[in-house]
Protein backbone atom coordinates (compact mmCIF):
# COMPACT_ATOMS: atom_id res chain seq x y z
CA UNK A 1 0.00 0.00 0.00
CA UNK A 2 1.42 3.39 -0.99
CA UNK A 3 1.81 6.31 1.38
CA UNK A 4 -1.07 8.06 -0.42
CA UNK A 5 -3.32 4.99 -0.09
CA UNK A 6 -2.51 4.78 3.64
CA UNK A 7 -3.29 8.48 4.06
CA UNK A 8 -6.57 8.06 2.17
CA UNK A 9 -7.55 5.07 4.33
CA UNK A 10 -6.66 7.01 7.48
CA UNK A 11 -8.97 9.86 6.43
CA UNK A 12 -11.80 7.43 5.66
CA UNK A 13 -11.33 5.76 9.06
CA UNK A 14 -11.33 9.12 10.82
CA UNK A 15 -14.60 10.12 9.13
CA UNK A 16 -16.18 6.73 9.90
CA UNK A 17 -15.29 7.15 13.58
CA UNK A 18 -16.99 10.57 13.56
CA UNK A 19 -20.05 9.06 11.86
CA UNK A 20 -20.25 6.25 14.41
CA UNK A 21 -19.93 8.68 17.34
CA UNK A 22 -22.62 11.00 15.94
CA UNK A 23 -24.98 8.09 15.26
CA UNK A 24 -24.47 6.84 18.82
CA UNK A 25 -25.17 10.34 20.17
CA UNK A 26 -28.36 10.55 18.12
CA UNK A 27 -29.47 7.14 19.40
CA UNK A 28 -28.74 8.17 23.01
CA UNK A 29 -30.58 11.47 22.54
CA UNK A 30 -33.61 9.66 21.11
CA UNK A 31 -33.64 7.36 24.13
CA UNK A 32 -33.36 10.35 26.48
CA UNK A 33 -36.19 12.12 24.69
CA UNK A 34 -38.31 8.98 25.03
CA UNK A 35 -37.64 8.88 28.76
CA UNK A 36 -38.36 12.60 29.06
CA UNK A 37 -41.80 12.25 27.46
CA UNK A 38 -42.76 9.66 30.09
CA UNK A 39 -42.19 12.18 32.88
CA UNK A 40 -44.77 14.60 34.17
CA UNK A 41 -45.56 17.77 32.27
CA UNK A 42 -44.37 21.20 33.29
CA UNK A 43 -41.99 23.99 32.34
CA UNK A 44 -38.90 22.07 33.46
CA UNK A 45 -39.98 19.05 31.40
CA UNK A 46 -40.69 21.16 28.30
CA UNK A 47 -37.35 22.96 28.60
CA UNK A 48 -35.47 19.66 28.89
CA UNK A 49 -37.33 18.27 25.88
CA UNK A 50 -36.59 21.41 23.84
CA UNK A 51 -32.89 21.19 24.75
CA UNK A 52 -32.79 17.54 23.67
CA UNK A 53 -34.47 18.44 20.39
CA UNK A 54 -31.93 21.21 19.69
CA UNK A 55 -29.08 18.82 20.44
CA UNK A 56 -30.61 16.21 18.12
CA UNK A 57 -30.88 18.79 15.33
CA UNK A 58 -27.24 19.83 15.82
CA UNK A 59 -26.08 16.20 15.78
CA UNK A 60 -28.17 15.48 12.68
CA UNK A 61 -26.65 18.48 10.88
CA UNK A 62 -23.12 17.40 11.84
CA UNK A 63 -23.83 13.84 10.72
CA UNK A 64 -25.08 15.09 7.36
CA UNK A 65 -21.91 17.18 6.90
CA UNK A 66 -19.60 14.28 7.78
CA UNK A 67 -21.50 11.93 5.45
CA UNK A 68 -21.07 14.49 2.65
CA UNK A 69 -17.34 14.70 3.42
CA UNK A 70 -17.06 10.92 3.30
CA UNK A 71 -18.87 10.84 -0.06
CA UNK A 72 -16.36 13.39 -1.45
CA UNK A 73 -13.43 11.37 -0.12
CA UNK A 74 -14.80 8.13 -1.55
CA UNK A 75 -14.79 9.71 -5.04
CA UNK A 76 -11.01 10.16 -4.82
CA UNK A 77 -8.95 7.39 -6.44
CA UNK A 78 -5.83 7.07 -4.26
CA UNK A 79 -4.08 5.09 -7.01
CA UNK A 80 -4.33 7.94 -9.53
CA UNK A 81 -0.95 9.46 -10.37
CA UNK A 82 -0.74 12.90 -12.00
CA UNK A 83 2.08 15.26 -12.93
CA UNK A 84 0.16 18.25 -11.56
CA UNK A 85 -1.54 18.65 -8.20
CA UNK A 86 -5.26 17.82 -8.22
CA UNK A 87 -7.81 16.73 -5.61
CA UNK A 88 -6.41 13.46 -4.27
CA UNK A 89 -2.73 14.35 -4.64
CA UNK A 90 -0.31 13.73 -1.80
CA UNK A 91 2.20 16.56 -2.03
CA UNK A 92 5.57 16.64 -0.34
CA UNK A 93 7.01 20.13 0.12
CA UNK A 94 9.97 21.54 2.00
CA UNK A 95 7.44 22.46 4.73
CA UNK A 96 5.63 19.13 5.06
CA UNK A 97 3.18 16.77 3.37
CA UNK A 98 -0.27 17.82 2.22
CA UNK A 99 -3.12 15.55 1.13
CA UNK A 100 -5.39 17.58 -1.14
CA UNK A 101 -8.77 16.15 -0.17
CA UNK A 102 -10.77 17.60 2.73
CA UNK A 103 -9.99 20.13 5.44
CA UNK A 104 -9.33 17.57 8.16
CA UNK A 105 -6.22 19.28 9.48
CA UNK A 106 -3.10 17.69 10.92
CA UNK A 107 -3.05 13.88 10.81
CA UNK A 108 -0.60 11.32 12.10
CA UNK A 109 -0.34 8.54 9.51
CA UNK A 110 2.05 5.80 10.63
CA UNK A 111 4.34 8.20 12.51
CA UNK A 112 4.31 10.74 9.65
CA UNK A 113 2.55 14.09 9.85
CA UNK A 114 0.25 14.89 6.94
CA UNK A 115 -2.02 17.90 6.60
CA UNK A 116 -5.35 17.10 4.94
CA UNK A 117 -6.20 20.29 3.06
CA UNK A 118 -9.31 21.16 1.08
CA UNK A 119 -8.68 22.28 -2.51
CA UNK A 120 -11.05 25.17 -1.72
CA UNK A 121 -8.86 26.39 1.17
CA UNK A 122 -6.38 29.20 0.41
CA UNK A 123 -3.35 26.88 0.57
CA UNK A 124 -5.19 24.20 -1.41
CA UNK A 125 -6.02 26.70 -4.16
CA UNK A 126 -2.35 27.72 -4.39
CA UNK A 127 -1.22 24.10 -4.66
CA UNK A 128 -3.65 23.09 -7.41
CA UNK A 129 -2.11 22.58 -10.85
CA UNK A 130 1.45 23.04 -9.58
CA UNK A 131 4.19 20.53 -10.51
CA UNK A 132 7.19 19.06 -8.74
CA UNK A 133 9.91 21.70 -8.60
CA UNK A 134 7.45 24.62 -8.49
CA UNK A 135 7.77 27.15 -5.68
CA UNK A 136 5.31 29.63 -4.17
CA UNK A 137 4.83 31.82 -1.11
CA UNK A 138 1.91 31.54 1.29
CA UNK A 139 1.59 33.66 4.46
CA UNK A 140 5.20 34.85 4.14
CA UNK A 141 6.41 31.23 3.98
CA UNK A 142 8.24 29.91 0.92
CA UNK A 143 7.19 26.46 -0.25
CA UNK A 144 8.91 24.23 -2.79
CA UNK A 145 7.12 21.18 -4.16
CA UNK A 146 9.38 18.14 -3.98
CA UNK A 147 7.14 15.24 -5.07
CA UNK A 148 3.54 14.56 -6.05
CA UNK A 149 1.88 11.17 -5.52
Amino acid sequence: MTRKERTHQHCLLLLQQKIDALQKNLHDLSASAGNETKRTAGDKHETALAMLQIEQENNSRQLKEVLQQKAILEKIDPQLQTATIVRGSLVETNKGRFYISLGLGKLKVEEETVFAVSPEAPLGKLLLMKKAGDAFTFNDTDYKIITIE
